[in-house]
């Protein structure tokens, strides 16, 4: 069996660095940074941790944790592609793909997709990064079973849920 465990964490938020502290920051990178390459030995030797295999909480964290690896561009990619062919063959959701894809797109340069990937705070209201099509993004969301992009942006918005 196959075992993701939870560690304590020195982030301001599930699953959010820190963000004022330097040495919190640190610790952070480096927490993401163990934890992304304990991901992809588990990903050499198993392939994508899906729920089937290691339960519905270690199949989530194995997400968060190639979310963010940031730093960690390899592991992004090498998750992408078998959490790809983990929702190709049923044993993975749509929505999680979409959200480690555009994190990818936005870590490597390119524009987005789904505008899952948020820029910042301009004059109180939350911009995305690019998005590649930004016309058809609410239509691209639903298809994956994301919400609206103003519903998902009002969370971020100062106030928000």
């Amino acid at each position: 069996m196959i075992r993701l465990r939870r560690s304590g964490s020195v982030s301001a938020g599930p699953g959010q660095p820190p963000r004022d502290d330097p040495a919190e920051r640190l610790a952070w990178r480096r927490l993401t940074a163990r934890h992304g390459d304990r991901l992809g030995e588990i990903m050499d030797e198993y392939g994508w941790p899906t729920a089937a295999r290691v339960g519905e909480e270690a199949a989530r964290a194995a997400w968060l944790i190639a979310q963010h690896a940031d730093r960690q561009l390899d592991i992004q990619r090498r998750a992408l592609r078998l959490l790809a062919e983990a929702v190709a063959a049923g044993a993975a959701g749509p929505r999680e793909l979409a959200f480690l894809r555009d994190r990818t797109l936005v870590n490597q340069g390119d524009k987005q997709v789904y505008g899952t990937q948020i820029a910042g705070i301009e004059d109180g209201a939350p911009m995305p990064w690019p998005c590649e099509e930004s016309e058809r993004v609410d239509e691209l969301r639903a298809a994956v079973g994301i919400e609206p992009f103003q519903e998902y942006v009002a969370r971020f918005a100062p106030g928000g849920r």
